[in-house]
């Protein structure tokens, strides 16, 4: 499966995280917002989808910017694919359950995550 995630930073380095709903599988963890990438979709294109259908945003194409990826193999592979997001339109706000919230960059390591968003912040944070 492939799935988009956007790092949406804003000034004075802090990120947004979202709290997966605690009904959901990793339930109550911190995670970079995202989802899945529909057939025949490109992956930037699904980012752009899920900001808006997740927070509400709105984001253009060109203002996601590819940072790196995590896999996990085994009997449900999944690709995460993370992209920079520096600019959108609107107020990011948790519209599918769960919650946002904004994290400085040395306390979204201490946050629970599922180990993909683990592997994905030490990238984001080696390249920013």
């Amino acid at each position: 499966m492939w799935v988009v995630a956007g790092a949406l930073g804003a000034a004075g380095d802090r990120w947004l995280m979202h709290r997966r709903p605690l009904e959901k599988h990793h339930g109550g963890l911190w995670e970079f917002p995202g989802g899945k990438v529909e057939t025949a979709e490109i992956a930037v294109k699904a980012l752009t989808r899920e900001l808006h259908e997740e927070l509400g945003i709105s984001v253009l194409t060109e203002d996601c910017e590819p940072v790196g990826f995590a896999e996990e193999c085994g009997e449900n592979p999944i690709v995460i694919l993370l992209y920079k997001v520096m600019r959108w339109r609107g107020e990011p706000r948790a519209l599918e359950g769960g919650a946002v919230q904004w994290f400085a960059r040395e306390d979204i390591s201490a946050l629970d995550k599922p180990p993909l968003d683990t592997a994905l912040t030490a990238q984001l944070f080696a390249k920013v």
